[in-house]
């Protein structure tokens, strides 16, 4: 069987560039090879095992290919990694010079792997590098030397056996050329002008709520949130943030919703709707997920967890914050 080839691909967009674009870049990664899955909102998987016999060339050359049409096309420098799975490729096109195309080969994934620091490694973040370091694992060596047992009880299981495979070069995610959408909208429609803000902090987490169980069903993680509200005298205001870090879970979403909402300073302002628009979607799995070492977040997952399992068995609406006992679920969905 021949050994798999990931390409990363990352276009260098240009500042304000038009937003079909990269949709552009992604219709001419597919005349290369059909298995493209996009990585919003600048880079791709490309799966070129296939297409190496099909093209008759190289990885090398297949990735020279792509940067050539990429650049006499569209103008766009575009940087290269190839590796046997999708997780060394993106943390190989990490550490390449813009432009440029790095190749690693089965046997040397190790020899490149081991002696990089904690932190570069797949889904390790700031907090999660920190933890690390504390117990003496400083680089991706030392994690995959260390036992599976020791990591599951400083990490947890998932997140522990999870690292001692990435550390050790396994990923067995495979492209997947689906389409994702580009953005996912609520709103709530008032009957009558609404000033108390305690009424629109819980329509936001009434939004919120809505908002991440719909990116969990589809396995998609939010990197921009944007709030709208529209006032009785058809005025409207708008802010928008780009999240920390990927999510899909309730709880960071209404945090950055009440910020949001926050720095509008409203003062007793006449609403007649609010929504929340996700965007710069990604598949849940490319999403990292940082530990924040606060109990109150592991209990936060633990009912989200729970509340999901209840709305896939019983319905939308099975179990709810008793805050929002009262407010209906029906709404436009974007």
């Amino acid at each position: 069987m021949n050994e798999r080839r990931i390409l990363h691909a990352h276009f260098h967009l240009p500042y304000g560039a038009h937003p079909d674009l990269y949709g552009q870049l992604l219709a001419l990664a597919g005349g290369i090879t059909p298995r493209v899955q996009a990585i919003p909102p600048d880079a791709a998987h490309l799966d070129i095992t296939g297409a190496l016999r099909y093209w008759n060339r190289t990885p090398e050359q297949v990735a020279a290919l792509l940067r050539l049409r990429t650049t006499a096309l569209h103008g766009v420098q575009t940087t290269c990694a190839i590796a046997p799975n999708r997780m060394l490729a993106a943390m190989a096109a990490a550490a390449t010079p813009p432009g440029a195309t790095t190749v690693i080969e089965a046997r040397d994934v190790q020899a490149w792997l081991r002696p990089r620091p904690a932190a570069a490694l797949h889904q390790v973040g700031p907090a999660t590098a920190t933890k690390l370091r504390t117990y003496g694992l400083h680089t991706i060596g030392d994690i995959a030397d260390a036992p599976v047992p020791t990591l599951v009880r400083l990490f947890g299981a998932a997140t522990g056996r999870s690292l001692h495979a990435h550390a050790n070069g396994q990923d067995l995610r495979t492209v997947q050329p689906v389409p994702i959408a580009k953005s996912m909208s609520a709103e709530r429609t008032f009957d009558h002008d609404v000033l108390d803000p305690a009424e629109h902090r819980k329509t936001l987490l009434d939004l919120t709520e809505e908002l991440g169980a719909r990116l969990r069903d589809d396995q998609q993680a939010a990197g921009n949130l944007t709030l709208l509200v529209r006032y009785a005298d058809r005025t409207s205001s708008t802010r928008s943030r780009t999240l920390t870090e990927p999510t899909a879970h309730t709880r960071p979403l209404a945090t950055s919703a009440w910020e949001l909402y926050d720095l509008l300073g409203l003062q007793r302002a006449r609403v007649r709707a609010i929504s929340l628009r996700a965007q710069d979607l990604r598949p849940a799995a490319e999403a990292s997920q940082q530990l924040t070492l606060d109990p109150g977040d592991d209990r936060a997952l633990a009912i989200e967890a729970i509340t999901d399992r209840a709305r896939a068995r019983y319905g939308p609406g099975a179990l709810r914050p008793a805050t929002l006992a009262t407010t209906r679920t029906r709404a436009p969905r974007g």
